[in-house]
């Protein structure tokens, strides 16, 4: 199974992370010294996908900008000798016509942004990848995911699962378990935030997906679901009627950078992952834990 193309739905208004996100996209907001966007781009780079496809809101334009040359850096940085910074752009810049932007004209759900991109996607398997999720890991979560696949049968689908608390299973979609070979299983069912005591497992459903495009088709429908809203987690329930769902759990750690706390956390773990910051941010946590 070739997974060629990838699907970033960007189009959030990242109500969580307010007033960050009044006028800068919640995908835009720093790790370190990248955005979440350029993260969750390199783990698709990584995995080897070729075509990135963003469904995008209004006020998204920058992250559009973000991925394309910008000449007046580039000949400002080149005439200060800039070689450095020279080279980091060029690494972030990826081929022409690798990257699709469509619009999603309506706040309709995560569902609904997938199927904005369907005819970018055409008629073959893709991955979705939520920019606010950041799994620190090497290999990255969606390559784990694109070697488990390799293991499977042309039409099957694959889902990113973690154990999360069984008192918080009723926050989250959550998997049935059924026969396992090692860290992957056969999916025996799917609920989104089941009742208190109700969960089939402990295993939610994270942000990324590798999908068969038989999927556009339930999304088409346009059935809403909870909130109001087309709910991805229902076309996946939808689609297992006719064909199989695996669930993988990564290696890595997972962090939902659409939270402030989450956001924070991610700062200091990528940081604290960097040789070249590691030293120096463990001296500033060491002295701000002892005030």
């Amino acid at each position: 199974m070739k997974i060629r193309k990838a699907v970033f739905p960007v189009a959030g208004l990242g109500t969580r992370v307010l007033p960050a996100t009044k006028a800068m996209p919640k995908e835009m907001l720093t790790i370190v010294d990248k955005p979440l966007i350029q993260y969750v781009v390199d783990e698709a780079k990584e995995a080897g996908i070729e075509h990135f496809i963003f469904v995008t809101g209004r006020n998204k334009g920058v992250i559009e900008d973000h991925f394309d040359r910008m000449y007046e850096l580039d000949t400002t940085l080149q005439a200060r000798g800039k070689k450095a910074e020279m080279e980091i752009l060029a690494r972030d810049q990826p081929e022409a016509g690798a990257m699709s932007f469509t619009r999603q004209q309506s706040p309709l759900g995560l569902g609904h942004a997938v199927w904005c991109a369907r005819d970018i996607v055409g008629n073959e398997p893709f991955a979705v990848l939520l920019p606010d999720e950041l799994v620190l890991n090497t290999p990255g979560c969606l390559k784990q995911m694109i070697q488990a696949a390799g293991k499977l049968g042309e039409q099957s689908n694959l889902i990113a699962v973690e154990e999360v608390p069984p008192d918080r299973t009723h926050q989250y979609g959550i998997c049935g378990v059924g026969k396992r070979d090692g860290n992957i299983f056969e999916i025996d069912g799917m609920v989104e935030k089941p009742a208190k005591g109700t969960a089939p497992s402990n295993l939610s459903i994270t942000g990324r997906y590798i999908l068969q495009p038989e999927i556009f088709k339930i999304l088409e429908k346009h059935e809403r679901g909870a909130g109001g809203e087309i709910q991805l987690t229902d076309a996946m329930i939808g689609l297992a009627k006719l064909q199989s769902f695996y669930g993988v759990e990564f290696e890595g750690e997972r962090h939902d950078c659409g939270s402030k706390s989450g956001f924070l956390r991610a700062n200091i773990a990528f940081g604290m992952a960097r040789p070249d910051l590691r030293d120096e941010l463990r001296e500033e946590l060491r002295r701000y834990s002892s005030k």
